[in-house]
């Protein structure tokens, strides 16, 4: 035990905060040093706790703690996998510091039990703990150094709670994760292809963004294949979600400004009660004038219901014939009168018959 652990404990039992430290030393592993540190760790927003007017709260440490972790795991998970490439070293990270795995050890570790808030709304809210864990993270960064979060999460973590072996080979389809998400709240996703190119070698390379109602959240996913680059682009996505809610608002916005565009009921409205239309061709035009036509033709021509002419010939059947002397022709008008000779003799067989 070092020195200055000992001088805590000699300490310990004139603090106000025993109970406190004797908390922490268990989760932890040593005593803290800057007290302070820890409780604003574990002070959540809802308390509406304030110093000199400013909100007090866990999440400027929550924010420091965040990075701290993908720095302090990423050390570990290159030193564990020597000669894995980047894709899989960075998926592993993922595994380990994503919101649900923080969040069961906090429950498992005892922190959940140490969060003050107001008591109202946080039941339900599984970031909570995860929250409270990075902020831990923080805390300790500032109060121990960089090293002594290394030795919590190599001696806390990773040795005792989570077999880093195991997370790492662990299939997370994230893409799949986030479909489910977006088909339970109903929220339109699509993943859009940035780009696709040629390495060097000439292996094929693709880029993706996953983008939910028209909006993109996360930053391009990149993959030797395109299920690699939008498993990317999910993980991603779902990180921002996670960790920035404002873009979750965003989302749900607009989300209901599609479905009430959607659902604006037309202005005009049927009529029922007018006869239904036994003609549903109509010829809007004016007649046309009647035409000039020779007296002598060789065949004649019939305007089909098609517009569509047909000559008229020998070989069409009698009853057609028949049929076509009913319909209204008008190819027996001429614009030629009687003649003077005409007239006169039409007057005169008039008078003869008389």
């Amino acid at each position: 035990m070092k020195m200055n652990d000992l001088v805590d404990i000699i300490r310990l039992p004139f603090r106000k905060e025993k109970e406190l430290y004797l908390s922490l030393r268990k989760i932890i592993g040593f005593y803290p040093r800057s007290i302070h540190f820890y409780q604003q760790a574990l002070m959540h927003k809802s308390l509406g706790h304030k110093e000199k007017g400013k909100p007090v709260n866990n999440e400027r440490l929550e924010f420091l703690g965040d990075a701290v972790l993908d720095s302090v795991v990423g050390h570990i998970v290159f030193k564990h996998f020597p000669g894995k490439k980047e894709g899989f070293l960075t998926n592993t990270r993922s595994k380990i510091v994503q919101r649900e795995t923080l969040g069961r050890l906090a429950k498992e570790m005892g922190i959940s039990q140490l969060i003050v808030s107001n008591g109202h709304g946080n039941s339900h809210n599984s970031y909570v703990g995860g929250n409270a864990f990075e902020a831990l993270v923080g805390a300790i960064y500032l109060d121990r150094g960089y090293d002594a979060c290394m030795r919590f999460m190599e001696k806390r973590i990773l040795k005792e709670l989570i077999n880093i072996d195991k997370v790492a080979f662990k299939e997370v389809n994230f893409k799949s994760k986030l479909i489910e998400w977006s088909q339970k709240n109903k929220v339109k996703l699509d993943f859009r292809l940035i780009k696709q190119e040629a390495e060097s070698n000439g292996s094929p390379k693709f880029t993706y963004q996953a983008v939910l109602e028209g909006t993109v959240l996360g930053e391009e996913g990149d993959g030797y294949s395109k299920k690699e680059a939008q498993q990317n682009a999910s993980r991603l996505t779902l990180q921002r979600l996670r960790k920035e809610p404002q873009f979750i608002d965003k989302v749900f916005a607009a989300k209901s400004e599609r479905t009430r565009m959607d659902e604006v009921p037309t202005t005009a409205v049927p009529v029922t009660d007018e006869p239904t239309p036994t003609n549903f061709i109509q010829d809007s035009a004016p007649h046309p004038m009647p035409q000039v036509k020779p007296k002598k033709q060789k065949a004649a021509k019939l305007e089909r219901f098609d517009g569509t002419d047909e000559p008229e010939t020998a070989s069409r059947p009698t009853e057609k014939k028949a049929a076509e002397k009913d319909e209204f022709d008008l190819s027996d008008i001429t614009s030629e009168g009687p003649s003077r000779e005409d007239i006169i003799a039409a007057a005169e067989e008039a008078a003869f018959k008389e």
